[in-house]
């Protein structure tokens, strides 16, 4: 799957069925030996105040559909982590 079939698809939390964002607006962890994606990043809230990030591994992706992504917010991972670790912060 390409990225541009991604691009455009909302993505939705599979426990509470709440709006989290749209691909556009994501980054993607992918590791450069094998090509493939390890984790998508998810900037949801609106304002100064309640901007979040959420790191979703691609196991946590639970369906891609013609319109929207489903994934799973339990297996989210701490953020600041996962930026320490690529050593990206």
């Amino acid at each position: 799957m390409r990225y541009s079939d991604l691009a455009g698809k909302e993505i939705v939390c599979l426990d509470e069925g709440i709006r989290l964002g749209v691909v556009n607006d994501t980054d993607l962890i992918i590791n450069t030996a094998t090509g493939t994606v390890e984790s998508i990043i998810i900037p949801y809230g609106k304002g100064y105040f309640k901007h979040k990030v959420v790191v979703v591994p691609w196991k946590g992706v639970k369906k891609i559909g013609r319109d929207l992504i489903i994934v799973d917010l339990s297996t989210a991972q701490d953020y600041s982590e996962i930026m320490r670790r690529l050593d990206l912060e």
